[in-house]
């Protein structure tokens, strides 16, 4: 039944009235109604805009200074901000509030273990431990707080204790290794380490423990099997592959070395190790000239790197760079005047310029140190030797270099560790188009969205311009300040104006407003509304979608289980798509909802629709390359890929790398 002129004016105004003072001031919504704004408030963080959600609990604890919660989820944000500090004594503010708290606890040792303040986070996990017994993850946390005072007989005593809780905890036997490891006792610790893997072999930070000690031993084959297998369960890290280039390089394996540097450096260009011993193999094979490129690469991160420098010199004398490797040479002797390998070289490169004065003296300098040398001669040294990259010698200038300290890493237990939405899952997908108060800021992408809907609302509104974003920027104070004098100033508009079509998009404007603050549930409150007024818009279907898209992905995250509802998301953007059948955003925006809910097929055809409309959209091939991929249509997934990858998506190349087969 369709509503009169005054039905729809009076339901308007009673929902503009609820918003308006509900939630238009934030002091006001805060003295109103604090669980909506603490919902605010975790909404923010979960979508990682910290300091905004800093601000939402500011507001609660000063409607609410004796709850502990707003203290202990600002704590949260800090601490995502590497605000450890403040992030303590949020958590102590709390658990004043409420001692009773273990995850108050667990964030505090935390923060006092980032604090490097072991002893203090032993006491947090003490007490949590009291109030949740069973919780593994505070006694491992414990147990490596000892560790790292070096209290290895308490940290024994405890993993004795946890292993008889828990028999088949690979982790502990992992941990009791590492102890012995750092007590010499390297005989236990192979015995530990053996437990923890017929346990749990597919723990990956546990193989390459157990390659340490074979490192250690220079055991080499070994150890390249231990990596192999940590490798397998953590393709990623630049570290293995470094370790296993050693074993390799060892075993005269040098393609298979120079692969595990090549590889390594992909994963992390800036690795001193990996450049350094990558020239060392390129110039044992002739490959001199991208010697020197690694090298260059060294003394950019290590200026004052004499060994670097003297190796780049030996390969600029191979190329003939002459004058470059004598003021290389020059450089290094300058340092060591007594290095006479350096003065040899030097010699024989400047008699190649013809100054063979200044060859003579450098020749005349080694001669007379070789007849003081009671021994004559050097000692040669062994071909497969390395070094501590901490050993300045020159004389070892042509080994391999490792790490001073090849200790097995280890994680604190913690449900903050990484970004908050990968507690509930990992979304690999690019994120949904909506409307925005401020255009999109990318730095290597020149694709500029355009709607034409949002243009003709430009046109008509005369007010605050509307753009369309697939990345909102994070909040600092002085933007979140501007976004709530927005809010206030679209509210006073609202109440002062007298027609509907004056109301009208201001309600869409503040609404866009509220979404950009996170403020979900009073953006979709002022859409239905505007619905209310005209119901033929796609662009409040379109942002009540998006709203609801967030809020239901937030609502999972703290176990709510929103299945119904994701159906009113499809509904919405159905809804905008018959309204505006030519806006490639709503088929993008549906085929990422499809994607979601692992229905590919629905997701691929919605994906093919929007880049019919619009070949250069990045995302959508980016997002359509994934859903082939989990589809099992690989091929045609690496094809999107490389399309996105081409109109600026690099990222794309990561995941084209991880899915396209290795050449043996």
């Amino acid at each position: 039944m369709k509503r009169s002129f005054w039905q729809r004016w009076a339901l308007l105004l009673f929902v503009l009235c609820c918003s308006v003072f509900g939630v238009q001031c934030p002091k006001a919504y805060a003295q109103l109604n604090t669980d909506r704004l603490m919902t605010v408030g975790r909404s923010a963080l979960y979508y990682e805009d910290y300091v905004l959600s800093i601000q939402y609990f500011n507001q609660a604890i000063s409607a609410k200074p004796y709850l502990y919660e707003p203290w202990y989820f600002r704590a949260i944000a800090k601490f995502y901000l590497d605000d450890f500090a403040g992030a303590e004594a949020d958590c102590t503010q709390a658990l004043d509030r409420n001692p009773y708290v273990v995850s108050c606890y667990e964030l505090r040792g935390l923060c006092r273990i980032r604090l490097r303040r072991f002893s203090d986070a032993v006491s947090d996990y003490t007490r949590a431990l009291r109030y949740d017994p069973e919780n593994q993850g505070l006694w491992f946390n414990r147990v490596l707080c000892h560790v790292q005072d070096s209290d290895y007989v308490q940290a024994h005593a405890e993993l004795d204790t946890m292993l008889v809780k828990w028999k088949k905890y690979a982790k502990g036997y992992a941990l009791k290794g590492e102890v012995y490891m750092l007590q010499k006792d390297t005989a236990s610790a192979i015995k530990a380490i053996d437990e923890s893997l017929a346990i749990d072999p597919y723990d990956g930070p546990t193989w390459a423990g157990r390659s340490i000690i074979s490192l250690a031993r220079q055991e080499w084959a070994e150890a390249e099997t231990f990596l192999d297998k940590a490798i397998h369960l953590m393709p990623k890290n630049a570290g293995l592959h470094i370790n296993r280039a050693l074993a390799r390089y060892h075993q005269n394996n040098l393609r298979g070395a120079m692969a595990d540097y090549d590889t390594a450096l992909d994963y992390d260009p800036n690795n001193f190790l990996g450049h350094y011993n990558r020239g060392l193999l390129r110039a044992q094979v002739g490959d001199d000239n991208r010697g020197i490129e690694d090298f260059d690469f060294v003394l950019n991160l290590e200026p004052d790197n004499m060994l670097a420098l003297f190796n780049r010199a030996l390969l600029r004398d191979k190329t003939g760079d002459v004058r470059g490797a004598i003021s290389d040479y020059s450089k290094v002797i300058e340092q060591y005047p007594n290095f006479w390998t350096g003065l040899q070289y030097r010699a024989r490169s400047y008699r190649r310029l013809g100054m063979n004065k200044q060859a003579e003296l450098d020749e005349f300098r080694v001669l007379k140190a070789q007849m003081e040398k009671r021994n004559g001669g050097q000692q040669t040294r062994a071909a497969r030797q390395t070094r501590k990259r901490s050993d300045e010698d020159l004389e070892k200038y042509n080994q391999l270099v490792v790490a001073d300290e090849q200790d097995a890493e280890h994680e604190y237990k913690s449900e903050y560790r990484g970004r908050v939405q990968d507690r509930k899952v990992d979304v690999s997908y690019l994120p949904l188009y909506e409307l925005a108060l401020e255009r999109a800021k990318k730095e290597v992408q020149a694709y500029m969205p355009y709607d034409r809907a949002v243009d003709e609302f430009n046109a008509a509104s005369g007010s605050y311009p509307l753009y369309v974003s697939n990345s909102l920027p994070v909040m600092n104070e002085a933007k979140m300040q501007s976004y709530f004098a927005c809010i206030d100033s679209l509210g006073e508009a609202i109440l002062k104006a007298g027609t509907l079509a004056e109301v009208a998009p201001k309600v869409l404007l503040r609404a866009v407003a509220y979404s950009a603050i996170q403020n979900l549930e009073s953006a979709i409150d002022d859409l239905s509304t505007y619905l209310q007024i005209d119901s033929t818009s796609a662009l409040a279907y379109w942002q009540r979608a998006v709203c609801r898209s967030k809020l239901n992905d937030f609502e999972a995250s703290q176990g709510t289980t929103a299945e119904m509802k994701w159906a009113s998301v499809l509904i919405d953007l159905t809804t905008a798509i018959r309204l505006a059948p030519s806006s490639q955003y709503l088929y993008y925006n549906r085929g990422n909802i499809y994607l979601q809910q692992k229905n590919y097929a629905g997701a691929i055809d919605d994906y093919t629709r929007a880049l019919e409309l619009d070949s250069t959209l990045a995302e959508a091939y980016y997002n359509r390359g994934l859903a082939y991929i989990d589809s099992g249509e690989t091929a045609k997934g690496v094809s999107d890929l490389s399309k996105a990858g081409e109109l600026g998506l690099y990222t794309a190349y990561s995941i084209i790398k991880k899915h396209t087969p290795k050449t043996p």
